[in-house]
């Protein structure tokens, strides 16, 4: 019985990349508590302007071609997914900012709520990552 987990028709997966994959959501997960933690940033600020989700994500690119056709995929796809949309939901946040009648919307609205959804995703990513599950978008 091998030691290596494979998910049904995908290929294996070297225990390398489990590592390196948790390393990424590490990264992640480094970036939200600063986030958190940091008087002047957000969740979203500490996730898209911190260096280690910079790092994470630049890792992804990476090892990404490493880990097509594994269940490990599925973990990349949403980890990419999950900084860009950030990205894009933090330019529309600042767009609605520049009225006046959507600084508190975006401020007390959308961006904490972006936070949320940016902790859930790295949460629920790491945890299908700790099963050797895919994780679904």
């Amino acid at each position: 019985m091998s030691s290596i987990p494979t998910l049904s028709g995908g290929h294996e997966v070297d225990p390398s990349l489990v590592r390196w994959t948790h390393v990424i959501y590490g990264l992640h997960a480094i970036a939200v508590v600063i986030g958190v933690t940091s008087s002047a940033a957000t969740v979203v600020g500490g996730f898209v302007f911190g260096f280690p989700s910079l790092v994470a994500v630049v890792l992804n690119y990476i090892k990404r071609r490493e880990v097509a056709g594994t269940w490990l995929e599925s973990h990349f796809r949403w980890q990419i997914r999950t900084f860009w949309f950030t990205w894009l939901w933090l330019l529309i946040a600042g767009l609605v900012m520049l009225t006046i009648i959507g600084i508190p919307i975006a401020a007390w609205l959308m961006i904490p709520g972006l936070g949320l959804w940016v902790g859930y995703r790295v949460v629920r990513g790491w945890l299908a990552l700790q099963g050797s599950r895919p994780v679904g978008a």
